[in-house]
């Protein structure tokens, strides 16, 4: 399973709430309508963004998909009718995006976690030794740990989602996410 994920946040004076409100008239459109290979998508509000400098309201958007094919079927699908006006409607006052290109390797993405860390592997540290640590410190029952695919955003490469904070032998940038 792969993830695209969206990092924005509202334009100056753009309302919070109707910003919040065109966010969930698009997952709904998605999930009314999917397209072939579409998992589920949702949206959440992060008390910080996965790395410095990030958006100062951060929002992020997950959409989940089989594989690859299908990211580039929700690429196009996204924009189209029915989803196409709800899609436009959010895209029109959300600034400061940035995105990330992830796929599971351990547990389950069943929805937003109560907790979510970024991860860097250190660079002295070899993705054999860190790989095996940062999965046996997630419960795969009610976590997940996702690693980056392409640099497309200034996200670091892994994702730790959690039902509490893991303890991990690494430091992780918790970002609070908040259901909205």
């Amino acid at each position: 399973m792969l993830a695209y994920l969206l990092w924005h946040e509202p334009g100056p004076g753009v309302d919070a709430g109707r910003y919040v409100d065109l966010l969930r008239a698009f997952h709904a459109a998605l999930h009314a309508a999917p397209p072939p290979g579409f998992v589920r998508s949702w949206s959440v509000r992060l008390d910080a963004a996965p790395w410095d400098g990030g958006p100062a309201q951060p929002f992020e958007d997950w959409y989940l998909v089989e594989d690859w094919t299908a990211l580039g079927t929700l690429n196009e699908a996204a924009v189209r009718a029915p989803r196409g006006r709800p899609h436009d409607a959010i895209a029109a006052l959300a600034v400061n995006g940035s995105g990330g290109l992830y796929a599971l390797e351990h547990g389950t993405l069943d929805g937003p976690p109560a907790w979510a860390g970024w991860v860097a592997k250190p660079r002295d540290t070899a993705y054999a030794e860190f790989e095996p640590a940062v999965r046996a410190a997630v419960d795969p029952g009610t976590g997940a740990v996702l690693r980056r695919q392409m640099v497309l955003g200034p996200a670091p490469e892994y994702a730790v989602l959690a039902a509490q904070e893991p303890e991990l032998p690494w430091p992780a940038r918790p970002t609070g996410p908040h259901a909205v």
